[in-house]
């Protein structure tokens, strides 16, 4: 009976361990926001890698959705911006799970005031243009009746915004996200409206798919939803932990800082009945959501 029960064991032993092998590694393209330290958090203690998932990192949201969008990855984070820009050519993808919502993690920075900013012949705005920046821009604009002629529309990811000279003389706005917001207060630009008080501008971030990967990966993205879940809680239980495992893949910033960035988001991987119906006329579909 021994010899029969081990035979059994070893038989099972190799069956896991072949299913596991067969399991096709699944990528998710996301970039550097404190929205997305669960990921990180998930990445660095093997979480995702039990499920045979991958990051790959980018710098910007507009690089996480081309990588996404040419085929490199099976899952993007997107916030509504993005998320409606890779329906336009794909047609079926779908949120599949509430992440967070910015509460005054999106920012705008200037050099100068709101009315300075009014009085200025020219305003030299610096945004990642295909991305929820320009949406942001765009409200903040509209709510302080700012010409929109006067401004001149800079390109450039959130890297490339770290080197922005705080030129004297120069209306500058820069439109950021913790935790790259940082290093540009530090150059002397400061925080003159954000998430938390646009009040028409509600960002979310979500964890993307197609409706036929959904299907196919149903299991294991009810394994990852419960992963991101347990990373959101021990994220929040001892931060002091999660610092240590995040901080790398938010350009390492001080403890302090990556607790401000903390409170300037609101997970949502639990999100009320008042939230749901809100998404809904989004576009956001209830029944795809892995909650």
């Amino acid at each position: 009976m021994k010899q029969i029960f081990l035979i059994i064991s070893i038989i099972f032993l190799f069956n896991g361990c072949f299913d596991s092998a067969q399991e096709k590694e699944l990528k998710i393209s996301t970039n550097s926001w404190v929205g997305y330290a669960p990921l990180f958090y998930a990445k660095e203690k093997g979480y995702l890698k039990d499920l045979n998932i991958k990051l790959i990192i980018n710098v910007s949201l507009a690089e996480a959705m081309d990588v996404y969008s040419v085929g490199r990855a099976d899952m993007v984070t997107t916030t509504q911006h993005e998320y409606y820009s890779i329906k336009r050519s794909q047609n079926n993808i779908v949120p599949l799970v509430l992440i967070d919502r910015s509460y005054g993690g999106d920012m705008i920075l200037s050099n100068v005031s709101i009315t300075a900013l009014k009085n200025a012949d020219k305003i030299f705005a610096y945004l990642e243009i295909d991305s929820i920046n320009s949406d942001i821009l765009r409200d903040f604009i509209k709510a302080n009746s700012i010409d929109e002629k006067k401004i001149v529309f800079i390109d450039k990811d959130q890297a490339q915004m770290q080197d922005i000279e705080n030129i004297k003389n120069s209306a500058i706005i820069i439109v950021t996200y913790s935790p790259y917001n940082v290093k540009l207060e530090k150059s002397g630009f400061k925080e003159i409206a954000s998430t938390k008080g646009l009040d028409s501008m509600m960002v979310i971030d979500a964890l993307c798919g197609t409706i036929d990967f959904r299907k196919q990966e149903s299991k294991r993205l009810k394994q990852l939803k419960k992963v991101i879940d347990k990373s959101i809680k021990e994220v929040q239980k001892n931060t002091k932990v999660s610092y240590r495992v995040v901080s790398p893949f938010l350009s390492n910033i001080s403890y302090s800082e990556y607790l401000k960035a903390l409170q300037k988001i609101k997970w949502i991987n639990k999100p009320s009945k008042s939230l749901l119906a809100h998404i809904e006329k989004m576009g956001y579909k209830e029944k795809y959501l892995i909650k």
